[in-house]
């Protein structure tokens, strides 16, 4: 899309076309397409079509209410940051006592629109002249524009000394998809920690996958989850946490802190099974889980954890376990068809077998369920079937 389409859709024609859009179907767009030509320039047309398409599948990171009145591009709906996400985030800003803070990479303005929800003056910067006026239409949109002042420049020309607090969100993407080099984002990792070192206060966001390694050193790293989905990691910069590592859980914004602790003994698979949320695995955090619940691994370089007690936790899902055997397909079938289970739910961690591919060959039927977990213990692959505990 070209800078001079998108103004388009800001006119009153454009805003026509879209209000018209609202609610049409992906598959009518060709007969809708057609009607509309009849009265409005095809390219306005078209324009307004894409950016109904976009607005629909922002519908998942933003809510129905903001993306039916903002503004994307495609890669800019693929590089937000999911609105709980970046509410949580503009939350511990607020709690911090930042008041103007500087988002560098800010993109279409996600973080921004939380910030200045927040009550934080942003100053939102972006290279792309594009980007920039989808986001300062954005921030008019959700008559957020007096807490948000959008400039197109740099980043390496803003000074991070002036604000009370950083955020840096760099492009982890490149003509090749991902980006899992911290030096190769853009900008590098590097630069993002010198400008962080240059605050009181500042949030890097970087891929939930960054090797341990490369957290720089002072820094507390958070790995965030959304509805059990990992979505993000940051480096958060003078917070003065005494743990290294955070694993927080939205929507209900349990947090874990920890890092040092060393992994627990493995042992043999107990009456319940636990599987810690994404976000403690990647911070590391599943020995901390394992003093909560006084758990043990069923395997070393497995991250499930068992017990013979039933306790409650935010930070992993419990199962009950019936059956905890060599895997077997024919076993396994038999077992199923014996229990008249046609609902399975398959997991697995440490096993190469394809949940999907196992569901086509099972064929379960009956009108009973079973969670069937594909996991090794002891060295050993095994299949353990339960259901989920019930407190």
């Amino acid at each position: 899309m070209e800078i001079e389409s998108f103004r388009a859709l800001l006119t009153d024609e454009g805003q026509a076309l879209l209000a018209e859009l609202r609610d049409h179907a992906p598959g009518e767009e060709l007969a809708v397409a057609t009607r509309l030509r009849r009265d409005h320039p095809a390219e306005l047309v078209s324009a307004a079509i894409a950016q109904a398409r976009l607005r629909q599948r922002a519908v998942a990171k933003f809510g129905a209410a903001d993306a039916a009145r903002m503004y994307f591009t495609p890669d800019g709906v693929e590089q937000a940051t999911r609105t709980s996400v970046a509410e949580w985030r503009a939350r511990r800003f607020a709690a911090l006592g930042v008041r103007r803070l500087a988002d560098l990479c800010s993109g279409v303005g996600g973080d921004a629109i939380a910030l200045a929800r927040a009550g934080i003056s942003v100053l939102a910067v972006d290279r792309s002249p594009l980007t920039c006026a989808v986001a300062e239409a954005n921030a008019a949109a959700l008559g957020l524009d007096g807490l948000i002042e959008q400039r197109c420049a740099d980043v390496a020309e803003i000074d991070p000394a002036g604000f009370d607090a950083v955020f840096v969100d760099p492009a982890r993407r490149g003509g090749r998809g991902r980006i899992f080099d911290p030096e190769a984002y853009s900008p590098p990792l590097s630069w993002a920690v010198g400008a962080a070192r240059q605050s009181a206060y500042a949030a890097l966001k970087v891929a939930p996958g960054i090797p341990h390694e490369a957290v720089p050193e002072g820094a507390e790293a958070e790995w965030v989850s959304d509805g059990g989905d990992v979505k993000e990691a940051v480096l958060w910069f003078g917070t003065g946490a005494e743990q290294p590592h955070r694993a927080t859980l939205l929507p209900g914004g349990d947090s874990l802190t920890g890092g040092r602790l060393p992994d627990p003994e493995p042992g043999p698979v107990r009456r319940y099974l636990y599987e810690p949320d994404g976000a403690v695995i990647r911070a590391h955090l599943v020995a901390e889980v394992a003093e909560q619940l006084d758990a043990t691994l069923i395997d070393p370089s497995i991250a499930y954890l068992t017990t013979d007690t039933l306790r409650p936790s935010a930070y992993a899902t419990a199962y009950e376990i019936t059956d905890t055997l060599p895997f077997g397909l024919k076993k396994l079938k038999a077992l199923l068809r014996e229990r008249g289970v046609g609902t399975v739910v398959i997991k697995k961690r440490g096993s190469a077998i394809e949940p999907e591919e196992l569901r086509r060959k099972l064929k379960p039927e009956g009108v009973n369920s079973c969670t069937v977990i594909l996991t090794r213990v002891a060295g050993a692959p095994m299949m353990l079937l339960g259901q989920p505990a019930r407190a």
